[in-house]
């Protein structure tokens, strides 16, 4: 089935929402108490206290190649901190899952001061979320790899990848190819892309079979849901030129990438409302209609107990 450009989304969610946002990129000598790395962070300017997610990018791009995904999520109400994992999108910072935990910790102390005026966290309602790599990560950081302070309430990987490792990067093992294996008890979304498995030309798979977002699924506990865009590839959610960029060393879909940024933009918003707010509406409107998302998603699979 082909994707369709859907001008008047039947929900919200799949929408810019109504809150103006703002980009705040911190570096470690702007604020006190410094955080362990460069932070790329959106959040709304609207007086308020709102729910935190921990955004972890993937590998061999950077945090401010989802600007646009970004600004969707948090003008629905989110703040966003994505820290920085590489360098030169190649090298990691040390350990990357120590840097995330560092960062979860330097939020309880050190978000407020560069947050716009009269802006708060509500350090009650964070969630943990990262793309390819990064949802590896994510992942990781969720079981327990390295303590945190802060406790996550629910953990979204966006077509997450158990990628190998050059020798002398730290492996945090996540899968263990065992059904329902995580030792989580918070909520868990995935979402996949159907591309993604596929090479480029000479380029091998990112996301090959049996490291990829079904794995991740298939080991996840319920609560656990599941989306697949099949059009699309792994970097199609990136800002249009990054992804365009991307496309030419791994699989990429014909579709609108306008679209890929909406759908699952709305999804994380779905999520994040069902899971930090407890309005499980829209959530549950996907799940039983996938067709009114503006990409199309198959399978969509939720499983409760």
């Amino acid at each position: 089935m082909a994707d369709f450009e859907c001008k008047n989304s039947n929900l919200g969610v799949f929408e810019p929402g109504n809150l103006k946002v703002q980009t705040i990129k911190v570096k470690k000598s702007d604020s006190s108490p410094p955080p362990p790395t460069q932070l790329y962070i959106v959040a709304p300017v609207s007086e308020g206290t709102y729910p935190l997610l921990l955004f972890c990018h993937g590998y061999c791009v950077q945090n401010s190649w989802y600007s646009q995904l970004l600004h969707h999520i948090s003008s629905h109400g989110y703040i966003i901190v994505s820290p920085k994992l590489y360098k030169c999108m190649l090298i990691a910072l040390n350990n990357e899952v120590k840097t995330a935990a560092k960062v979860t910790d330097w939020l309880c102390t050190g978000l407020r001061s560069v947050l716009p005026q009269k802006v708060q966290p509500d350090l009650s309602r964070v969630a943990l979320s990262g793309h390819g790599r990064g949802g590896k990560i994510a992942f990781a950081l969720a079981l327990g790899h390295v303590p945190t302070s802060l406790k996550f309430k629910a953990l979204l990987g966006i077509d997450p990848v158990a990628c190998r490792n050059p020798p002398t990067w730290p492996e945090p093992e996540i899968l263990t190819y065992v059904p329902r294996s995580f030792d989580l008890s918070i909520p868990v979304g995935v979402i996949g892309t159907g591309l993604g498995n596929q090479p480029k030309c000479m380029m091998p798979p990112f996301a090959p079979n049996g490291i990829n977002h079904a794995e991740f699924f298939n080991e996840s506990k319920p609560p656990c849901s599941y989306f697949l865009a099949m059009n699309y590839g792994g970097y199609d959610m990136l800002d249009e030129s990054k992804a365009a960029l991307a496309s030419l060393a791994c699989k990429s879909g014909k579709g609108s990438k306008a679209l890929m940024r909406k759908g699952v933009g709305g999804i994380v918003v779905a999520f994040l409302k069902a899971y930090l707010g407890g309005q499980d509406d829209d959530l549950k409107a996907i799940v039983d209609a996938p067709t009114i998302a503006p990409i199309t998603l198959d399978p969509v699979i939720f499983v409760k107990e």
